[in-house]
């Protein structure tokens, strides 16, 4: 059954096009997943969907409550954690689960067992102010306000955006375990590497929806050979290879530049012969499987 089922929605900003003609369906329980840089237009969708604005077209419902008729209905059943941490500052970390939970007629402890296992990483903490907090923290008090009053349906917009990657990790576990209690999970983040935590995934980009699909389907619908290439002057590398007859594309990746090629149209001993004849040393030429980030940059070519 459909939680969540957006049509054609369009929202302008003056000239900008934040949004353009989304469309799209989260099945329930389903951990579904915006990939898309910022600017793409996922907060604004966030922000629509979770009945803080209007759209100028379309249409939306949540949980089969639509998002404009139905406003009153849709904020008693979802959860909403935005990307910029929005709790008071001067309030403990007890104070704002408190206040959240009153706001809802409910009680910390009568929905304990749902934040548990996340409340417990900051309950020694209870006593200090909001604004005191680091900012793995933050994020774990700001989930714990979300889901205090046992949401049907979970918004979190970019919530692991300057946090560090430990932060980062246990956030995704944390997610993985709350899917198993039910709630469909909505989330958005511009990290390529976490898409492939999501059951599905929608990559964005200048408001507009490129590709819906899981993650596995998304990398095996790459349609180019891929190379990995290393050499010790890689911003040299990247121009040379720019030039170099019959590829696709090529990108940074790290230390690495990743080429995309027609599969069956390069010859790789050839490559390094040019590369060679360009004063390059330390080469590297690898055959490599695409992953999240080289299908975004194809779309996007493909889009432009």
């Amino acid at each position: 059954m459909r939680s969540v089922s957006v049509s054609n929605i369009y929202k302008k900003y003056g000239e900008t096009i934040a949004l353009s003609d989304i469309s799209f369906d989260v099945e329930k329980g389903e951990l579904f997943g915006f990939i898309g840089s910022d600017g793409a237009g996922k907060t604004t969708l966030f922000r629509i969907l979770t009945s803080l604005i209007l759209p100028d077209m379309g249409t939306a419902t949540v949980e089969g409550y639509d998002i404009v008729r139905d406003y009153k209905q849709i904020r008693n059943i979802l959860g909403y954690m935005p990307g910029k941490f929005s709790l008071y500052q001067d309030l403990s970390v007890e104070e704002n689960l408190n206040f959240f939970a009153t706001i809802f007629g409910t009680s910390i402890r009568e929905n304990y067992d749902l934040i548990k296992d996340i409340y417990i990483q900051i309950e020694s903490f209870k006593k200090r102010k909001a604004g005191k907090l680091s900012g793995g923290m933050k994020q774990k008090l700001a989930l714990s306000c979300a889901l205090i009053h046992k949401p049907v349906v979970l918004f979190l917009d970019e919530p692991t955006t300057g946090v560090d990657a430990v932060s980062r990790r246990e956030f995704w576990e944390m997610l993985q375990r709350l899917k198993k209690t039910g709630i469909t999970i909505i989330v958005s983040t511009p990290y390529m590497d976490e898409a492939g935590l999501c059951d599905r995934i929608a990559l964005i980009q200048e408001g507009k929806i490129m590709k819906i699909n899981t993650p596995e389907q998304v990398v095996s619908a790459y349609p180019h050979g891929l190379l990995s290439i290393r050499a010790g002057d890689t911003y040299r590398l990247l121009n040379d290879l720019k030039n170099y007859p019959g590829i696709h594309s090529v990108h940074a990746f790290g230390q690495s530049a990743h080429l995309s090629y027609t599969p069956g149209a390069l010859n790789i001993p050839e490559m390094e012969s040019f590369l060679t004849g360009k004063n390059h040393e330390e080469i590297k030429i690898q055959e490599i499987s695409p992953n999240i980030e080289d299908c975004f940059i194809d779309l996007m070519q493909t889009e432009r």
